[in-house]
């Protein structure tokens, strides 16, 4: 069996005081895409910089691509390719002229680096703006210029550290449908993102990071089973009927039913029949039902299970030692 693309065990790395890795282990097989999911200053940005070369752990040891991070950096950096929170393009060569740079800076010879450049251009759909400083472009097209500069030497692992934050929804699905592309051709990626819709449709497995470590992993439906399977959710005409709709209710699934901004809502043993048993119970207690669904967990709840806050909260302190690392 092969070594896994990526290999981290029981890193540990601080800034001062602040502790931004606490033992932290994760692995990705080849030609998958591994979601790293996880608040501001949970560790995300950190780890990628010790997977990536960037930054020297305190403790612990990781391979990519079966290079050592530490002792064979130099090797490594030319087997992969970073993409971080921040399009790293220079705004005053084209966006040409910056993909070729990458090329040369790869090693590759000046005919080679530009037909690569041109191939990238086209893949990323930034043709007609080939030509144009990139300081015209817009944060959407620097993200997809950003992510083609990391494609340039085509690595076999590929680090994306929150690759679509701040992009607008069209943009964000050109980019997922991309990092889907690249997968689908063999490459491994890392991915850290807070957007839980984006570790859903991407990762084929994910990590819940939070203060440093991992709390959580496996794939999107595993995490969600973590958290119960389907649940009734009532809104009630009348919100003083509450009280009511939760005495009958009781017993319909195997934990007890809870009231939360209008709305009534229990877990189900089995989705089948769990509407109608709803509405059968109310009707027989004369409650009105203004709407009624059966909703799976989304890794929204998973995350609020599994931390007590929502994924867009976190330890801003840490984050900021991270970005100056």
């Amino acid at each position: 069996m092969s070594a896994p693309a990526i290999l981290a065990e029981d890193l540990y790395k601080s800034f001062g005081e602040t502790e931004a890795l606490r033992g932290l282990s994760l692995t990705a097989e080849e030609g998958t895409i591994l979601g790293v999911l996880g608040p501001n200053g949970a560790g995300k940005t950190t780890a990628v910089r010790i997977l990536t070369t960037l930054l020297a752990p305190d403790a612990g040891r990781a391979t990519v691509a079966g290079y050592d991070v530490v002792g064979d950096a130099a090797a490594l950096r030319a087997k992969i390719g970073l993409a971080g929170q921040y399009a790293a393009v220079d705004e005053n060569l084209t966006g040409r002229e910056n993909l070729e740079m990458v090329g040369r800076l790869y090693h590759l010879g000046r005919p080679a680096a530009r037909e690569r450049a041109g191939e990238l251009l086209e893949q990323f759909s930034l043709t007609d703006a080939a030509d144009r400083p990139a300081k015209t472009y817009s944060g959407g097209m620097r993200r997809r210029l950003d992510l083609g500069a990391a494609l340039v030497a085509r690595p076999p692992v590929l680090f994306l550290d929150e690759p679509t934050t701040g992009l607008d929804p069209r943009s964000r699905n050109q980019m997922w449908e991309t990092i889907e592309e690249r997968t689908a051709a063999g490459t491994t990626v890392l991915l850290t993102t807070q957007y839980l819709e984006e570790a859903d449709r991407l990762a084929d497995r994910i990590v819940v990071i939070d203060h440093g470590n991992v709390i959580a992993e496996g794939t999107a439906d595993e995490l969600k089973d973590r958290v119960g399977g389907e649940r009734v959710e009532v809104r009630l005409e009348d919100s003083g009927e509450v009280e009511r709709a939760l005495g009958a209710l009781a017993g319909l699934g195997p934990e007890q039913p809870v009231a939360d901004d209008g709305w009534v809502r229990v877990a189900v043993a089995e989705r089948k029949g769990a509407i109608a048993e709803a509405v059968r119970r109310l009707d027989g207690e004369a409650i009105g039902i203004d709407d009624v669904v059966l909703r799976r967990p989304t890794l929204d709840d998973v995350f609020l299970s599994l931390t007590g806050h929502v994924a867009a909260d976190g330890d801003e302190a840490a984050e900021n030692e991270e970005v100056r690392a």
